[in-house]
């Protein structure tokens, strides 16, 4: 008996998740394994920047998409059913050697042939299905909770199967089928969850792992920059001036997201949770976008991506208003809400107009320009902060 109990901690049986942890931190381990996946990242990215044209930005969303449902899941397991012991270690480990195993296809798979990154894939899809339903052995009250995991994500790998022998013409049909097999289930849980009167909420450590996912989407950003401008050989004073105009957009795009969103408390229940995480998608794909762009922007042998970067900008701001209407803002804060969700909108707005005019500037004063709505917006931002902080103070005295 001593021995079974023994046995049972060491290996350590996935915790239940109707027990969450109070203040729970993001541990090493998780740390670790999100490493893999900025390599990940990185090497699509990079893929995209090699090749900017529609098709490719579509083949970047469904491999984005997929790559951040696999982290997606493997946090929100550690988050809801990890522990210190060795079942947890081991699981983290395998998904990390798979995703690793895709980031060495994505570099090498010509584009004509997707095949081995296919089954890498695949393989991802059958270990994180297995992951959901494994835990029904431990704990016989999430079967029926992990049911719509396990058949949706077993639909989604059969139809990944079925692609490599169908014609390319198919991929039109079966990649929608893929993404919605894998996105749903949350939400039908949500549907088993309130029939229980039960439901789950985004934990903190979960929101500052979101977090933490979105720097790694700032760094490629980042990286773009660094690119662009080393693509151009020893920069001049010229070169200099705008490096540190888009180092500063990036900043300025960094310091609207983590002051209206990332410090924020997600809204009650599983279906806004899954919600908020969603909306990370389009976000970060349009950061993916905008370090695309900076790869080739101080080409000068390249037209300057005046379209593309004002339309990623644009989608990247609507996300962010889009997140706040998930967000629990302070009491005394909840009158910055409406007029920040506006101004968003219209500094989106400007950016699209911006990007339909076409206007064709040189490259310093174009960055200028986006540099400058984005300023104004922090500007506004902040000057409704303070005037509510200073209302705030006059009628407490």
């Amino acid at each position: 008996m001593r021995m079974s109990m023994y046995s049972s901690a060491w290996w350590g049986p996935p915790k239940k998740f109707d027990r969450p942890e109070e203040e729970r931190k993001v541990s090493w381990l998780e740390l670790f394994y999100d490493l893999v996946y900025v390599i990940a990242i990185s090497r699509i990215t990079h893929k995209l920047a090699l090749e900017s044209s529609v098709g490719a930005f579509i083949e970047y969303t469904f491999l984005f998409m997929l790559i951040f449902w696999g982290w997606l899941n493997g946090s929100m397991y550690h988050d809801l059913h990890g522990n210190e012991g060795l079942r947890t270690r081991l699981m983290t480990l395998w998904q990390m050697m798979i995703i690793a195993a895709l980031a060495v296809e994505i570099e090498l798979t010509p584009v004509p042939s997707y095949h081995n990154i296919t089954v890498v894939f695949m393989i991802m899809q059958l270990y994180i299905t297995y992951m959901w339903w494994s835990i029904g052995f431990y704990d016989k009250s999430h079967r029926r909770y992990n049911m719509p995991y396990t058949i949706l994500y077993l639909l989604a790998f059969a139809s990944m199967g079925a692609s490599m022998f169908l014609p390319e013409s198919w991929l039109k049909a079966i990649v929608p089928i893929i993404l919605v097999c894998n996105y749903a289930p949350p939400f039908i849980a949500q549907v088993l969850l309130r029939r229980d009167n039960s439901d789950l909420n985004l934990s903190p450590s979960m929101a500052e792992r979101l977090g933490l996912f979105a720097i790694i989407v700032f760094g490629e950003v980042v990286l773009g920059v660094v690119n662009g401008i080393s693509n151009t050989g020893v920069p001049g004073l010229k070169g200099w001036l705008n490096f540190s105009l888009a180092i500063s957009i990036v900043f300025s795009l960094w310091w609207i997201f983590f002051t209206l969103v990332a410090q924020r408390t997600v809204k009650r229940g599983f279906n806004n949770a899954s919600r908020l995480e969603l909306l990370y998608i389009p976000s970060l794909i349009s950061l993916g976008l905008i370090a695309v762009s900076f790869t080739s922007f101080f080409e000068t042998q390249h037209q300057i991506p005046l379209q593309k970067l004002g339309y990623a900008i644009a989608v990247f701001l609507g996300s962010v208003s889009l997140m706040m209407n998930l967000l629990v803002f302070p009491s005394n804060f909840i009158a910055l809400k409406k007029p920040a969700h506006r101004s968003l909108l219209v500094t989106a707005a400007f950016y699209i107009v911006f990007s339909l005019l076409s206007i064709r500037l040189n490259r310093v004063l174009f960055l200028i320009v986006v540099l400058s709505g984005l300023l104004a917006e922090i500007i506004y931002l902040n000057s409704l902060y303070y005037r509510i902080i200073k209302k705030n103070e006059s009628e407490s005295h």
